[in-house]
């Protein structure tokens, strides 16, 4: 599988978000890469002839990276780092194969409350998920081609939705989700994987509310102050249920947290790494 790797040291493993591919996280990858190797996997929405219709539910997402682990060779307890579904992938990894893991870092992954998967569930079962999800009308009707990545970069930069991003954060951004096309550019996160990964998710979930308590993998989870996905609601029944797990937020910061805050996002990922290695000595 491929990957974007950077930096020399110690290895972190690294899953994007959906409709985010790895280089739109180089802010962050770069602060990190002064003291570590980053191996940032491309997930299978990203690889070239890959089939929406090939999941149903996001197990294969965690089978792809249990696989990644293995073809590059990394037999040693691994840290692994994952943003939104990147984030429930590693988790989930972590749950199957716990000796395998040093460290999980999860950045507001998409873990919901049970009764918000009980009423996804419900939702997919009458076959009204494409109409009652928040994200996919936008995602249905995302622009697929671009013939000019600086206009594309000013129309971003009025979104509210990147608010928090700097403009170095924003192009790099912009710069990874713009594949080169014969005339212009195009996306490369296809929307009809997006739409297949936000219909898929969050249903076979009450099986990680089920083995979070048993988690004993160190775990630190960084959420963004003015999320809307891993609430601070959320955020205590996880601590009620696996007290080790460690939650930080970050001010001025949503689901977007390592694009919109990447030194501080860093700096926790650094010093959390940090004291387990002292724990040791």
């Amino acid at each position: 599988m491929d990957s974007l790797t950077l930096g020399s040291g110690p290895t972190l493993n690294f899953l994007h978000a959906n409709g985010y591919p790895p280089r739109a996280y180089l802010p962050l990858l770069n602060c990190l890469a002064e003291k570590f190797t980053v191996r940032a996997m491309l997930q299978r929405p990203l690889w070239p002839g890959s089939q929406p219709e090939s999941i149903s539910d996001w197990i294969p997402l965690t089978d792809d990276f249990l696989r990644f682990l293995d073809e590059t060779g990394q037999t040693t307890p691994v840290v692994a780092i994952g943003h939104s579904m990147g984030g429930i992938a590693a988790l989930r990894a972590a749950l199957r194969q716990p000796g395998r893991f040093r460290a999980l870092i999860l950045l507001d992954p998409v873990l919901f409350p049970p009764a918000t998967i009980f009423a996804w569930k419900l939702i997919r079962l009458l076959g009204l998920g494409q109409r009652l999800h928040p994200l996919i009308p936008a995602a249905q009707k995302r622009r697929r081609h671009f013939d000019n990545l600086e206009r594309l970069f000013k129309g971003y930069r009025r979104k509210t939705t990147f608010k928090y991003m700097d403009d170095t954060a924003l192009h790099a951004y912009v710069d990874a989700i713009a594949c080169p096309a014969e005339t212009g550019y195009q996306l490369c996160y296809s929307p009809e994987w997006e739409v297949q990964i936000y219909q898929t998710g969050v249903g076979r979930d009450m099986e990680l509310w089920r083995d979070l308590k048993a988690l004993k993998t160190p775990t630190l989870i960084l959420r963004g102050a003015e999320t809307d996905t891993f609430l601070a609601s959320t955020a205590r029944r996880v601590q009620r249920a696996n007290p080790a797990i460690r939650i930080e937020t970050i001010p001025k910061s949503t689901h977007l947290i390592p694009l919109e805050q990447p030194e501080a996002v860093a700096t926790q990922i650094q010093g959390f790494l940090g004291t387990l290695e002292e724990n040791k000595e």
